[in-house]
């Protein structure tokens, strides 16, 4: 009988990391092998089958991200920070599945930590976590990893890390707040253009804004723009996303909010895929950004430190550089809460 273990070793990052890499060029049309890859090309399918929102490009993006993230020397960097974990818990995990694989992260921590891990995948995400751990388990077949996915209940736990809307969290809190867990809500990223920033910047920032439909938390929903700042720049630089609205999905919030504040008489600037509204609010909906004018850049830091429990990153020329905002690193953890101290320490 093989053993059951965890992702604990260098060979096994290296497998993920090479899986990502492959899995990303099998999302951008290479010809896959028989076998594994053939059955992860049909995922690849029937993920988008399941939720039109998971483009062969978007797959592409979130594959090529985490193999980034993957990167050898980077584990070693981060699981040198934390002490031996006893392990052996029972980990619930609810994900996400606002983006692809983006439940991934919690289950490589719970599983480096040593612990059982059980995954509720979300139902718009259902399908590639499993195939990627299938492939990795054929891959390194003499250490097969151990999780348990479930469509159910999460059954018995010990702990749990589940991720939501701010509805959603009062379910959790009701349910499981008796365990030690993590509970994640709304947030969205901003970002400050003070008028510094080079065209190139600028066109950076359309993959924050547009990347994955601008559906992930990590996706700038909201522009602070200096006083003095030309919003005719930025406009220029989203022009190459212009393509964006030919997607159905997309297209159809792009109408509605179109529809819904100019027949509502709100201030708005359109340009055929994208729609600016002003307002405090951060958490813009697809196919539009809010924005907002600032005078001094100190007081608008104090007020985004008043709404840090709003925003997951800030981009900007003193934060996350332009283009970096859906490119976190092992040790950039969601919600700013280090999940492998809570998964070590539990």
């Amino acid at each position: 009988m093989i053993k059951a273990t965890h992702i604990q070793s260098r060979q096994h990052i290296q497998a993920l990391h090479t899986i990502m890499n492959r899995a990303a060029e099998l999302a951008d049309g290479a010809e896959p092998m028989e076998g594994v890859e053939q059955n992860f090309a049909h995922t690849i399918i029937k993920a988008h089958q399941l939720n039109p929102w998971f483009t062969l490009e978007n797959m592409k993006s979130a594959f090529s991200e985490l193999a980034h993230m993957l990167r050898p020397e980077a584990f070693q960097q981060w699981i040198k920070s934390y002490p031996t974990s006893a392990g052996g818990k029972r980990v619930g995990l609810i994900l996400a599945g606002n983006i692809p694989m983006v439940g991934f992260h919690d289950i490589l921590s719970a599983n480096v930590a040593g612990h059982k891990v059980i995954v509720k995948a979300a139902s718009q995400d259902a399908v590639l976590l499993p195939a990627i751990f299938g492939w990795l388990n054929q891959l390194v077949p003499e250490s097969q990893i151990d999780i348990n996915w479930v469509d159910g209940k999460l059954g018995e736990i010990d702990a749990i890390i589940a991720t939501g809307t701010n509805n959603t969290a009062r379910y959790f809190e009701y349910y499981f707040g008796k365990y030690p867990h993590i509970f994640r809500k709304n947030r969205n990223s901003v970002a400050i253009l003070n008028g510094a920033e080079s065209d190139d910047d600028l066109a950076r920032l359309g993959s924050d804004i547009f990347s994955y439909f601008g559906m992930g938390c990590r996706n700038v929903s909201k522009i602070y723009l200096h006083k003095d700042f030309d919003i005719n720049r930025f406009f220029s630089a989203m022009y190459p996303h212009r393509e964006i609205v030919n997607h159905h999905k997309y297209a159809n919030n792009y109408d509605y909010y179109r529809a819904l504040w100019m027949m509502n008489r709100e201030e708005i600037l359109d340009n055929g895929f994208l729609i600016l509204r002003p307002s405090e609010a951060i958490g813009s909906p697809v196919g539009t950004i809010f924005y907002e004018r600032y005078d001094d850049e100190s007081v608008l830091r104090d007020r985004l430190n008043s709404r840090e429990s709003e925003i997951q990153c800030v981009v900007s020329l003193a934060d996350v550089p332009f283009g970096n905002s859906q490119k976190p690193e092992l040790w950039d953890y969601a919600d700013g809460v280090d999940t492998m101290s809570f998964l070590c320490t539990i």
